[in-house]
């Protein structure tokens, strides 16, 4: 059996300089907080939690005081750092700058709004990035996940769009296409494409690995967004594509008749996750 791990999944480059922060300082104390897991894979949490990562909340943080906090890739509101400066917090800022820029226009774009104009953004309630951009409208943004979403919006007044970082172009078209259709006549709709393109990038080629195998094994944390959406592309073009967080959940059923198997992952997936992952294969096949 032939088995391949795709070169180009693993981790972006957001979540490597997050990684490499937390374990410089690990390296020279010990102990580091972290808000929130450092990156939405639990097995990856885990090896840091095992060498002194310790993740906290933010009802934590307003506890804490006179120690070193990291704070994701993911971003973070201006509240946390207002938190953070208020107990003495040296904070280890390693938020994505693709994040970081984005959050620095959706507050220039706040600031300088006309009356009534409604910022939007199109992303996942409750996740952490879309949480630091909300932050950034001092929560007035309105966040849609889907085209029902877009119910919230009045259409009689302007509409300025972005888009959380990790979603799908195709996801984001849609939205600007059903705005389009909706918005009353005499009202401004402005709209910006902010995915990163590290992720959206990746979707041609994981389509294209995809189809080159006869079982794809999807590795990635039950809580990654990039993942749910990386995954469905997968799926789409090999149905015999399996989401796995780890060697453990890979079922000996799935590999009757099959020659090739690709092993690929989420920008939130380790490399030495998905090693381990073929190394399972490997054993299964020759067991």
């Amino acid at each position: 059996m032939r088995i391949e791990i795709d070169e180009a999944s693993g981790f972006c480059n957001g979540v490597v300089s997050a990684i490499c922060k937390a374990e410089v300082e690990l390296d020279n104390s010990g102990r580091l907080y972290c808000l929130g897991d450092i990156v939405h894979n639990s097995d990856e949490v885990e090896r840091l939690r095992k060498r002194g990562l310790v993740t906290i909340t933010h009802d934590d943080l307003s506890r804490l005081h006179d120690v070193k906090v990291l704070l994701r890739a993911h971003g973070e509101p201006p509240q946390t750092y207002e938190t953070a400066n208020a107990n003495g917090i040296d904070v280890i800022d390693a938020t994505c700058p693709v994040v970081l820029h984005l959050q620095k226009r959706i507050k220039k774009s706040y600031d300088e709004r006309t009356p009534d104009e409604q910022i939007v953004i199109y992303g996942k309630l409750g996740h952490a990035e879309v949480n630091g951009l909300v932050g950034q409208t001092d929560g007035n943004a309105i966040v849609v996940e889907d085209i029902e979403g877009l119910s919230q919006l009045d259409y009689n007044h302007d509409i300025v769009l972005y888009s959380q970082t990790t979603k799908s172009l195709h996801g984001l078209s849609e939205m600007i296409a059903e705005i389009e259709r909706r918005k009353s006549p005499g009202t401004t709709f402005r709209y910006y494409d902010t995915i990163c393109r590290q992720v959206a990038n990746r979707v041609p080629r994981l389509r294209r690995f995809a189809s080159e195998h006869d079982l794809i094994l999807f590795v990635s944390g039950k809580k990654s967004s990039n993942g749910k959406i990386l995954y469905g592309e997968c799926k789409e073009v090999n149905q015999r594509t399996h989401l796995v967080s780890n060697p453990a959940e890979i079922d000996q059923s799935w590999l009757s008749g099959v020659d090739s198997v690709g092993i690929c992952g989420a920008t939130s997936t380790p490399r030495w996750l998905m090693e381990e992952v073929r190394d399972r294969l490997i054993h299964m096949t020759e067991g």
